[in-house]
């Protein structure tokens, strides 16, 4: 074979498979294969289309004794490249049926992704082996034991899993609506035990993010606390002003998310073994949890709630609806906070978990602290919608000057107006004392199991407020535990927006008796409830609430009558009429003809292989060769036809959604 010889070969094996790749992806209407997926395929194609081909022309020269009519071998041909043709179709659908497209990454990620699935593999087992050593492992199988026994063992396991899944932990036992008194008890223990990085990985993360610390007049290289996600530093901006730098740890955000799958893999995990898992619904918690965490290692995101909760604070004062002694936010200097650096105004204090001997001293009024503390979490809950959901006595200061603040607004919870709404209604409900409204506003607000019985539900609640709320008796905080209990037992669901509203309450209880021993939160939670009702029906407010529905109602009042005019002069001449649009949505419109365009596509594949099975069948009949009739021939070409329908069918089948 000679040069050119060859060259043209090679050229025509090219665009046969050019043809054969191209020909296949329109037929199957699929742009997403990748380039790798259509060559295998062309190339395949163009190998069984070359053998068919050699195999029906050696026939036909063997059994003729004169060279058949040009047309026939043309045939023959083209019934040869149909079936490469179906075959480079049918290892794209096959492909995309088992691999959908891009489920595997490109060839030159591999060794990266092969490298963090060893390490998050490895990781995995770990922690894994955590679990079992701490004698958890009847809770994969579904089994359960003594719930002190098992709620030790799970707190064990989670404190030696790590910083994510201490957190978990710590957030688990704020659940008092999901989990036993034992386990948000042994929980609530958990703390984060981490040791402080030294400046010079500081360093790099400010010259990464601030391009260095010459935004700084001075910066402090020793913290001043260090936590499990960043560390903070004192400092001095080139105005004068005295700050804060939050500095987020370096490669935390991996190690979180390798956790966080992990964390995720084993609520899946105890979720399918489980029916306690499933009646807690850990895959939901693993969710939210995750989101938050998400958010908190953003400092993007703090600084944002940090300008929402400042902002609503500072309207209250202004309108003057403040109550108790204002507590202060922190502002954040947006200019130089980024995803990993967050620049907060300094507050002179100490945290209130260390404050004891300077609130025992004396010279501080601690039940107006309290007050004020607790009013102002309240506005943020029922009034402004977004509120600080972990105000412990580490993220609470005692200023300087006497006055208490907030800090560390990475985590925040958010109530739109209807759960705020919602909210009230529990709450009036519950001071009240009517057990029927309770049970109403409790279904309001959570998901309703299908075997919910009712009233036994009712009679539980109205329990609840004989026991706690009857005449002469001084109701307390164990009342929301035990009104948890009640949710949980009737297996209602509990929106997270609600679970983070009282954690954060639950957690501020803790808050508050630190502050000041014997604070009533339930009678002062009355008191708050009370002043926002004097507010609402006040003559402002009901006359701007009055302003602002007629304001909304206005421009329907003004074509109100001349619609009505409209309508009577239809009804009067028999014109009235209602027109009703069916599949006015065009995404329907798209389902439909997708539908169609499928069964007609079934029906012609059905129809072509029917008649390819007759002519097959057929004996006699005009001859193309000596050995092949027009009748099979033809039957076979309706069979490739058959068959490319079917695979387009199959491939709209399998086609990921866009």
């Amino acid at each position: 074979m000679t040069s050119s010889t060859l060259g043209s070969f090679v050229l025509g094996a090219i665009v046969n498979i050019a043809l054969l790749s191209y020909g296949a992806r329109r037929l199957l209407a699929e742009r997403r294969f990748s380039l790798s997926r259509t060559v295998v395929a062309g190339l395949a194609g163009g190998a069984l289309s070359n053998a068919i081909n050699n195999a029906l022309i050696g026939g036909i020269h063997l059994g003729a004794r004169q060279h058949p009519p040009y047309g026939v071998v043309l045939g023959f041909l083209a019934l040869g490249w149909a079936g490469g043709l179906l075959l480079a179709m049918a290892i794209l659908v096959t492909w995309q049926a088992f691999l959908p497209a891009g489920t595997v990454p490109p060839v030159s990620s591999w060794p990266r992704s092969v490298r963090s699935r060893v390490a998050r593999g490895l990781r995995y087992w770990q922690i894994v082996r955590i679990f079992t050593q701490c004698g958890l492992r009847p809770l994969w199988r579904g089994g359960t034991g003594r719930p002190a026994s098992l709620a030790r063992s799970l707190s064990e396991a989670l404190d030696r899993s790590g910083v994510v899944f201490v957190k978990f932990g710590q957030a688990l036992s704020t659940r008092r609506d999901l989990l036993p008194a034992e386990f948000t008890e042994e929980l609530g223990r958990l703390q984060d035990r981490v040791s402080p990085l030294p400046w010079a990985q500081i360093e790099q993360v400010l010259r990464e993010e601030l391009g260095g610390t010459e935004v700084f007049a001075q910066i402090d290289r020793e913290p001043l606390a260090a936590a499990s996600i960043a560390q903070v530093h004192t400092a001095t901006l080139r105005t004068g002003e005295r700050v804060v730098v939050k500095v987020r740890r370096p490669g935390v955000d991996s190690l979180a998310e390798r956790d966080l799958d992990i964390i995720g893999r084993l609520a899946r995990r105890a979720e399918a073994r489980a029916s306690w898992a499933r009646t807690l619904g850990v895959i939901a918690l693993a969710s939210g949890f995750a989101n938050a965490l998400r958010e908190e290692l953003d400092f993007r995101v703090e600084a944002r709630n940090l300008a929402a909760v400042s902002s609503a604070d500072a309207e209250a004062e202004h309108a003057g609806t403040a109550d108790g002694a204002r507590v202060v936010i922190p502002a954040a200097y947006h200019d130089l906070s980024t995803r990993r650096v967050l620049v907060m105004e300094r507050l002179d204090g100490m945290p209130v978990s260390k404050a004891g001997p300077a609130l025992a001293g004396g010279g501080i009024d601690r039940e107006r602290l309290a007050r004020g503390l607790f009013d102002g979490l309240l506005r943020q809950i029922m009034v402004d919608g977004i509120f600080h959901a972990d105000p412990h006595p580490g993220n609470i200061l005692l200023l300087n000057d006497g006055r208490l603040a907030l800090i560390d607004f990475g985590s925040v919870g958010r109530l739109d107006t209807g759960l705020r709404a919602a909210l009230a209604r529990l709450l009036l409900a519950l001071d009240r004392r009517d057990p029927v409204a309770l049970t109403d506003a409790l279904l309001e607000v959570t998901a309703r199991p299908d075997a919910l019985d009712e009233q036994a539900l009712e009679r539980a609640v109205g329990t609840l407020l004989v026991r706690h709320l009857a005449a002469g008796q001084a109701p307390d905080a164990t009342m929301f535990a035990d009104l948890f209990r009640i949710v949980a037992r009737h297996e209602l669901a509990v929106p997270a927006e609600f679970a983070a509203t009282f954690r954060a309450l639950s957690t501020l209880e803790g808050t508050l008796t630190a502050l000041a021993p014997g604070f009533d939160i339930v009678a002062e939670a009355e008191r708050f409830g009370q002043g926002r009702q004097r507010e609402e029906l006040g003559p402002a407010s009901l006359k701007d609430a009055a302003t602002d529905e007629i304001m909304a109602l206005l421009p329907m009042l003004r074509r109100l009558p001349r619609r009505m005019d409209r309508i009577a002069a239809a009804v009067e001449g028999g014109r009235l009429s209602v027109n009703v649009r069916l599949l006015a949505d065009e995404r329907d419109r798209q389902t439909i003809n997708g539908w169609l365009q499928l069964g007609v596509l079934t029906v012609l594949a059905a129809s072509a292989g029917i008649m390819a099975v007759a002519l097959l069948a057929l004996k006699g009949g005009p001859a193309m060769t000596a050995t092949v009739g027009l009748y099979p021939f033809l039957g076979y070409c309706l069979l490739v036809i058959c068959s490319l329908l079917a695979l387009r069918v199959l491939a709209a089948v399998f086609r990921a959604p866009r």
